[in-house]
């Protein structure tokens, strides 16, 4: 069992980079830290993906000299997912930070229970 846990250093440290980021997202009242802890936790699984889609020695999926065999090269579909990954997740936070810059204007706080407390007082009901 230690053994494996050696072998696969690679998947214990993504494991333990999406538990800090899921508990950020989770125990945080700050905002921002909560974009923080979610980015945390996709750049885990990231770095899941791209070590998972690695295989040693094998080539990049370029074919060279006219070899067409599949099985030399490397699956292009995980780095593209990944790249894919990125991109969403760029916009993702530039949006969510854009949201939060509009409630800090309104509420004049980042702490979501502060926000929950006056959007309360708002309300008319």
């Amino acid at each position: 069992m230690g053994e494996n846990l050696f072998t696969n250093y690679f998947l214990v440290v993504t494991v333990f980079l999406y538990c800090i980021g899921f508990t950020s997202l989770l125990l945080n009242r700050n905002l921002v830290k909560k974009i923080i802890g979610l980015n945390i936790s996709v750049v885990a699984v990231y770095m899941f993906l791209g070590t998972t889609g690695f295989v040693t020695g094998r080539a990049p999926p370029i074919i060279v000299d006219g070899i067409q065999d599949a099985a030399l090269y490397v699956n292009p579909i995980p780095a593209g997912m990944i790249l894919t990954g990125i991109v969403i997740s760029f916009s993702v936070t530039a949006f969510s930070l854009a949201l939060i810059a509009s409630l800090y204007k309104r509420y004049e706080t980042l702490y979501l229970d502060e926000i929950m407390l006056k959007v309360a007082q708002e309300d008319p009901e």
